[in-house]
């Protein structure tokens, strides 16, 4: 069961994860309660967690810049609370006495719920996949789409380059290889890399041109996925649980 559900979501064409994606942010950051933004947080990681196998620390680790960057709005909220008056009125209505309290809050809910939702397209989509379906079906360039192939080819590379240089400089000082390169090497080595960029980008710039990437002339892209039923299932599933998310929160305001 959990393999089927991590097959199906590595398999919908990522356009419909990104439109998802995309009406997911929209109502966290239309809809100003801390409840929504709590189930986001909630059916995104369960998702993540029961179809796609993500571990747990993992999204702990990726949900670390986005608590920082909310514990800004938070700490704001209590130190300086001059707040907008449509921010003090939504957070009146909340589940928290204080309007400061509550705003900061929701506010730092808002950005975990908008890291996790972009980690759920992250981790369950292949770049490669992501590029071909916006050159099929979002008309992108291909000019724009192979050097995105190449950068995306380019930045392992690069990370491997480093790591021969550094063994390299190990073996030839006698000295043993170190974990975390220090400042040092780390100068050493921006020179080589810069050489080894350039000398790929003079490659990449040739094999565009090779390959006759003009925007006019009919092209054909290999392996693009395509749209299917399970498509427009995760679709009205997923935009309906929000849906409803979203509807349970505002009548409960409006009974209040």
């Amino acid at each position: 069961m959990v393999a089927a559900g991590r097959l199906m979501l590595r398999a919908l064409n990522p356009l419909s994860k990104l439109l998802v994606c995309i009406v997911g942010l929209l109502a966290s950051v239309l809809v100003f309660d801390a409840r929504f933004q709590m189930a986001l947080i909630v059916v995104t990681g369960f998702t993540l967690i029961a179809l796609n196998r993500t571990s747990p620390l993992l999204l702990l680790v990726l949900m670390v810049p986005f608590c920082l960057f909310g514990f800004g709005f938070l700490t704001t909220s209590l130190l300086f609370r001059q707040d907008s008056d449509f921010a003090t009125r939504m957070a009146g209505e909340a589940f928290l006495s204080s309007p400061a309290v509550s705003a900061g809050l929701t506010l730092f809910l808002r950005a975990v719920a908008c890291g996790m939702i972009s980690a759920f397209f992250a981790l369950t989509t292949d770049p490669g996949s992501f590029v071909r379906a916006l050159m099929v079906h979002a008309r992108l360039p291909p000019r724009i789409g192979y050097s995105l192939f190449a950068a995306m080819l380019l930045v392992p590379d690069l990370a491997s380059e480093a790591q021969q240089m550094r063994i390299a400089r190990a073996m030839k000082t006698g000295r043993r290889i170190r974990r975390v390169p220090g400042p040092g090497e780390i100068i050493h080595l921006v020179i080589p890399m810069l050489a080894f960029a350039i000398r790929r980008a003079g490659r990449t710039a040739v094999a565009l041109e090779a390959r006759g990437l003009s925007p006019d002339g009919p092209r054909t892209v290999m392996s693009a996925p395509g749209f299917n039923r399970s498509d427009m299932i995760f679709i009205v599933v997923a935009l309906g649980i929000v849906t409803l998310c979203g509807a349970a929160v505002v009548s409960d305001v409006g009974l209040r």
